[in-house]
């Protein structure tokens, strides 16, 4: 079943009159809804189509934190094959809001990392809320490095609102590992894709999304800080995200104009969480194709585009 969001009841309401009619139906056979069936389904996928074309930023907000979205463990069962979980930062422990391994991707061999916030509650908190601590952050540049060594493309799943921010997690170098993360990321000698999949939340996101090529799905958000958390900050209250969302240009639309991102990927009508294999799909082949255009560099090239990307960001504004 859907969940539905605040600014979805008038399609949530007309699914209910779907689903009521569709039972009637099944109860009395004799009666024919046929024509009544269609003209509603048809409205249905009209208000649908013309809400989500016109979503504002702290709407899409909204959709990229629906628990309905599908998880890293949803890319590993349905976008990747032969996945090997490699766990530990061979230092502390073994954080599960940051999960990474080794997979197939089409038939080429590849190190995927990304966040992992939960389906249910039990999850959510054994995966932190997709959180990161330092064990996690250090077991990403573990992996990153397992790549270099072999010469395995990297691949990044980003969904977090940000880092860990607990008193354990500064007390093991939380700020430390954000930075070391973010560095093994650019320095790396072999082809990495990043992809924002629903939330991008400061530094903890950067820190797997410093790739030369970054995707964001159609209706993720990627932002320094969440909209609540700047308007905290501005205006002292958390009620007014809506505005501070729209001020921070945190939709991908914003981005790819701004040059933060390279690429848009589309998603199901009605957002991810609606057809959640179709999403799946639509970012594999898109990550696929990104992989095939940079096979054939070198090192110092895939360094070189790299460090270019970042440092054009912003200069179209000044």
């Amino acid at each position: 079943m859907v969940s539905f969001l605040e600014f979805e009841k008038p399609v949530a309401e007309l699914e209910a009159k779907i689903a009521d009619l569709r039972g009637a139906a099944g109860e009395d056979g004799d009666i024919d809804i046929s024509n009544e069936l269609q003209r509603l389904e048809l409205k249905s996928a009209k208000l649908l189509e013309s809400t989500y074309s016109n979503l504002s930023p702290w709407q899409k907000t909204q959709v990229a934190r629906h628990p309905g979205r599908p998880h890293f463990r949803d890319y590993v069962a349905h976008g990747f094959d032969n996945f090997i979980p490699l766990g530990g930062d061979r230092l502390y422990g073994d954080d599960q809001a940051i999960m990474g391994g080794l997979a197939t991707l089409n038939g080429r061999k590849v190190v995927l990392i990304g966040h992992e916030k939960g389906h249910d509650t039990e999850s959510r908190i054994n995966h932190n809320f997709g959180m990161g601590k330092p064990e996690g952050y250090r077991k990403a540049i573990r992996l990153m490095e397992l790549a270099d060594r072999f010469a395995l493309p990297v691949v990044t799943l980003v969904d977090t609102s940000g880092a860990f921010p607990g008193i354990e997690a500064e007390e093991r170098g939380q700020a430390e590992a954000i930075a070391r993360s973010t560095e093994a990321c650019l320095s790396l000698g072999v082809p990495m894709v990043a992809a924002i999949v629903g939330e991008g939340g400061s530094g903890g996101a950067v820190a797997l999304a410093s790739a030369e090529r970054v995707l964001m799905f159609e209706h993720a958000v990627y932002s320094v800080i969440s909209p609540e958390g700047c308007a905290s900050i501005l205006w002292r209250t958390a009620e007014k995200a809506p505005q501070a969302a729209e001020a921070m240009k945190l939709t991908a639309q914003n981005l790819l104009e701004l040059g933060v991102i390279d690429r848009i990927v589309p998603e199901p009508m009605g957002g991810a969480q609606r057809n959640p294999q179709a999403a799946i799909a639509s970012l594999v082949s898109t990550i696929d194709d990104e992989l095939e255009g940079l096979e054939g560099f070198s090192s110092a090239e895939l360094r070189r585009q790299r460090d270019e990307r970042f440092l054009r960001i912003g200069q179209s504004l000044r």
